[in-house]
């Protein structure tokens, strides 16, 4: 699909849900091999905002950045 105004909404959303997917895959995968007592732990963070009434915080790590490649992957083919 090519990027117009129009259907930008959906990218950001496509972005918004594989970014959060990623983050989780990439922090159950670091569980799971920590239970096989091999300790992984790779992440940048948090990174966000704080406006005082909400806050929002996310570790970056490369499940992340994996899953934004993806979506952009995932909307160039549709």
């Amino acid at each position: 699909m090519k990027y117009t105004k129009r259907n930008r909404p959906i990218l950001v959303k496509m972005l918004f849900l594989s970014l959060l997917i990623g983050t989780f895959a990439w922090d159950l995968l670091e569980r799971l091999l920590s239970y096989a007592e091999m300790p992984l732990h790779i992440a940048i963070g948090p990174v966000g905002f704080d406006l005082l009434v909400i806050s929002c915080y996310v570790y970056l790590n490369p499940g992340t950045l994996f899953g934004i490649a993806a979506a952009i992957v995932l909307f160039r083919r549709l």
